[in-house]
């Protein structure tokens, strides 16, 4: 069994998602001023994001967490895993 999930965002109750995407924001350091709507506008930008699967959210089942990534940073994180994986680092 994996130990990562994608979840699709339809599953996720729209104040959990909004919270999600809300962090996702705040760690990438996005000007909230960016967009002339603040944070609720980068939410908005982002669903539309998640819909064209320009960014995906993945499940830890172990840890039991929750993110946000774009392709590219789930791709690179796979790939740190898998490094890890096969030197005993996990």
């Amino acid at each position: 069994m994996s130990r990562f999930i994608e979840v699709p965002a339809r599953m996720l109750p729209p104040e959990t998602l909004d919270a999600l995407l809300e962090a996702f924001v705040t760690r990438q350091g996005y000007d909230t001023t960016d967009t002339g709507a603040g944070m609720s506008g980068w939410v908005v930008e982002l669903k539309q994001q998640l819909e064209r699967h320009e960014l995906i959210i993945a499940h830890d089942l172990e840890l039991e967490m929750t993110e946000v990534m774009t392709l590219a940073q789930w791709r690179s994180f796979g790939r740190d895993l898998a490094d890890d994986e096969e030197e005993g680092d996990y």
